[in-house]
């Protein structure tokens, strides 16, 4: 028997009237272990004498052009009836299809799909992970909406099908054919067959799906899907109400990592291990977390540029601080708010997002709605100087957004909080507009009663730094003071060992290493005269007292030469929150009330 998971997907951009013929794909596997999926597709002419077939060159939610048309292979056309008719590729990622006056072509292609990610393809003898933009063609400068249908062959030993798109309407549930209404949604919904271990659970009348790829026997299905219920549970409660018909945690457990958003489901990567490591498993569930929270949180409430989608061209926004940093904010106060992890947990989780931000020399560098303008060139395009001049907005967003949500609090003396700012700009702004970079931060300031216009132009705008001071004297919370009284040596380099060779990975900023000149890819060889092996750099280096004047041999393009450098110590951890010996009954009251939400 063939399951089918059946989601009905709102078009993101409104509902419109489907008069245009259905651009029809067929998908094949014949040979999943050679990573390949074949895939047939029939379009309407339209009475046009040529076609443009397209494919995206990025995908939502992941801002880096991608050219996934370099994975597409032996694309040919032909008429109903079997006559060949000419393609001519004229763009990196288009082809241009003459129709020879028939009412419809068929074009066949190949697409490759071997990259473990939640953005892209995988495909092999035991499953197949696809994403719409690598995967399907279009047609460019489509008058639309047009549905674009899809049907599945698959594989004899894969039984299963789960995606967010909605059944085909005139197949049953026991089909193989799906329908989008848009090509928007095509894109949006990932499909995943093969075998999976499928859990299904409901809040407030709502149907859920937990769908794991890969247990093998390690992963805990059972107990992941009841705390998967529990944050979902947190999640609409902070929120009020539930925007999709049904929902899909797309769960794939091959030690890969990251998660990607969509409407309504998500596409989920992470180790079967996980469940066996607290650490691992918590991390796991702050995934979840965050990829449901965007449902509400970007794939509706979104900046205004998100919209129409431009799948050809970068488009840029000063808002990601907003989708990525807010939802990377609730991520890991919505496990809490579950009773999933303890507040010593939780404060260490939002201890690391500060402390990843306050050590970062690049938050000197660059404003976060910089940042966030920058992501197509900078964020996904990380090199060994990205730490000395770029901030991250997924991680400055978390720190603005704990710090915006108590600034509210404390000036509404608790009667509102970033909750309801979030909720009032839903309500204002997740229609088929969006919003701009002033509205929302004039929502912020309406909703709390307190002109936020200064505070918002400096934390977005500027490199300072920012104020704890008003966060942790509401919670009674303190930054914990962390003496070493036998400081090991430093010099600030981080390393890697290629080849068996221990190798200078990056030189951050205000370093003793970065002062004294010690570049990316330098081969470290031995302190003074004695030679260091990779694995005893660490210990060595740590066993020389800061302050002592020493002398590395490294290898610079194979040549040696020997850097100077004064040991330092390193930098102590000043970013731990914890509670004050003797907080007062209001700071615990407040304290309560955020992290427990609505």
């Amino acid at each position: 028997m063939l399951f089918v998971s059946l989601v009905t997907l709102v078009a993101p951009w409104g509902t419109h009237a489907q008069t245009l013929a259905p651009i029809a794909y067929t998908l094949r596997f014949p040979a999943p272990h050679t990573h390949y999926v074949e895939i047939d597709i029939r379009v309407a002419t339209d009475g046009r004498a040529a076609l443009e077939l397209l494919m995206a060159v990025w995908t939502p939610g992941s801002y880096l052009v991608r050219e996934f048309a370099r994975h597409v292979e032996g694309v040919t056309a032909r008429t109903p009836d079997g006559a060949a008719v000419t393609v001519e590729k004229s763009r990196k990622n288009r082809w241009r299809i003459e129709t020879a006056g028939h009412d419809a072509v068929i074009v066949s292609y190949r697409v490759y799909g071997r990259e473990m990610s939640v953005r892209t393809n995988w495909i092999d003898a035991d499953v197949a992970i696809l994403n719409g933009a690598p995967t399907f063609l279009t047609l460019a400068d489509d008058p639309g909406p047009r549905p674009h249908d899809i049907t599945l062959l698959l594989p004899p030993a894969w039984k299963d099908v789960r995606t967010g798109l909605s059944v085909h309407p005139t197949d049953t549930a026991s089909t193989l054919r799906f329908r989008a209404d848009d090509f928007d949604t095509l894109v949006d919904s990932p499909i995943v067959a093969g075998n999976p271990a499928v859990y299904e659970f409901t809040v407030d009348g709502v149907p859920y799906e937990l769908v794991n790829v890969g247990e093998s026997g390690v992963w805990h299905g059972p107990e992941s899907v009841t705390d998967v219920e529990q944050i979902t549970q947190a999640t609409v409660r902070m929120w009020g109400f539930t925007p999709y018909d049904r929902y899909v945690f797309l769960n794939m457990l091959t030690e890969a990592g990251g998660g990607l958003e969509h409407r309504n489901s998500t596409l989920l990567m992470t180790s079967r291990w996980a469940t066996s490591s607290r650490q691992r498993y918590l991390r796991w569930l702050s995934l979840v977390s965050h990829e449901l929270f965007h449902a509400w949180n970007v794939k509706r409430l979104r900046p205004i540029e998100l919209g129409p989608f431009d799948y050809e061209n970068e488009v840029h926004t000063r808002s990601l601080w907003v989708v990525e940093g807010l939802t990377t904010y609730y991520a890991d106060l919505g496990v809490h708010r579950a009773e999933l992890s303890d507040l010593d947990e939780y404060l260490a989780a939002l201890s690391r997002q500060i402390r990843s931000l306050q050590t970062v020399p690049g938050r000197e560098v660059q404003p976060v709605a910089l940042a966030s303008y920058d992501a197509w060139i900078k964020y996904y395009r990380r090199d060994e100087n990205s730490s000395n001049s770029s901030v991250s907005y997924y991680t400055k967003g978390a720190v603005i957004g704990f710090l915006l949500d108590i600034r509210i609090r404390a000036a509404t003396n608790g009667a509102r909080s970033l909750d309801d700012v979030l909720r009032t700009a839903y309500q204002e702004f997740s229609g088929d507009r969006g919003f701009t970079p002033t509205e929302f931060r004039a929502t912020a300031s309406r909703v709390t009663g307190v002109d936020l216009t200064t505070w918002f132009a400096h934390a977005l705008d500027t490199t300072a730094e920012l104020d704890y001071t008003e966060a942790l004297d509401w919670l009674g919370f303190e930054f914990a003071k962390t003496l070493d009284e036998d400081e090991p040596g430093w010099i600030g380099l981080d390393t890697r060992v290629v080849r068996g060779r221990l190798t200078v990975s990056e030189v951050p900023r205000d370093t003793p290493g970065y002062d004294a000149g010690f570049n990316t890819d330098d081969e470290l060889i031995a302190i003074g005269a004695h030679r260091v092996l990779p694995a005893e750099w660490p210990t060595r280096l740590g066993e020389i007292a800061p302050g002592t004047a020493i002398s590395v041999l490294v290898s610079r393009r194979g040549e040696l030469r020997e850097i100077p450098v004064i040991v330092g110590a390193p930098p102590t951890n000043q970013w731990e929150l914890q509670s004050v010996e003797e907080p007062t009954p209001a700071q615990l009251r407040q304290r309560e009330a955020w992290l427990t939400g609505p």
